[in-house]
This record gives C-alpha cells, structure tokens and sequence, in this order.
C-alpha cells in the first residue's frame, strides 16, 4: 500500500500543476480563478501529504492507511466539488464540506498513526 500512496500523492501533484495552467489560461472570471486556485493548493499539499503517508505508513500502520484513504477521498471530494464549480458552474451541493471535513480527519488519522504504539 505504501506505494499507492506515493503513487496517488504523485498524480495529485502532477493534477495540482495542471490544474495551476489550466486556471490561469481558461478561466476569465476572477471568482472562478480565486476558487481553482484554493482547490489547487488543496490539491498540491495533500499530494505531499500522500507521498509522506507513503513513507510512513510502513511504521504508521492501519491509521496511517486510513489517513491516506481520507486524503484521497477528500481530495476527490473538495478539489472535485470546487474545480466543477469553477469550470462549469455547477455546484455539488455538500460535497465540498464533506470533502474538506475527510481531508481534516485524514491529519487527525496520521497524528493518531504517530501517537499510536504499533503492536
């Protein structure tokens, strides 16, 4: 699993820089822009966060597996909800709070995986 989750966090980079140009060249409105642009930083520190959950989660164990579930959850569900809203102005109704919500557990998850003694 380790690997899945350096692999995840690589692709969220590399969609956190395509995202960034893909911003900045089709979208005219600066409110569109402004909200593509958080999604985008969302997406560019959490792929750190999978890659780091990928070095750890050999000595994290199950909490660091299920924080790096919740990262790419969230991900999917923040970036996603935002990004469509940006792009085509439809609105996902609560999935962007529920999104954020899993990205914040999946740091609470990856404290508890460090706090947490190994058996």
């Amino acid at each position: 699993m380790e690997r899945v989750w350096i692999g995840l966090g690589a692709l969220a980079g590399l969609l956190a820089v395509a995202a960034s140009a893909l911003s900045a060249h089709a979208l005219s409105d600066d409110a569109a822009r402004t909200m593509a642009a958080s999604a985008t930083q969302m997406l560019g520190w959490h792929a750190l966060a999978l890659f780091g959950t990928g070095l750890w989660a050999a000595r994290g164990g199950l909490f660091a597996h299920l924080a790096g579930a919740a990262f790419v959850l969230g991900l999917l569900g923040f970036c996603g909800a935002v990004f469509t809203l940006a792009f085509t102005g439809l609105h996902a109704g609560p999935l962007a709070p529920i999104g954020g919500s899993t990205l914040m557990l999946g740091w609470l998850l990856l404290g508890v995986s460090a706090a947490w003694p190994r058996r």
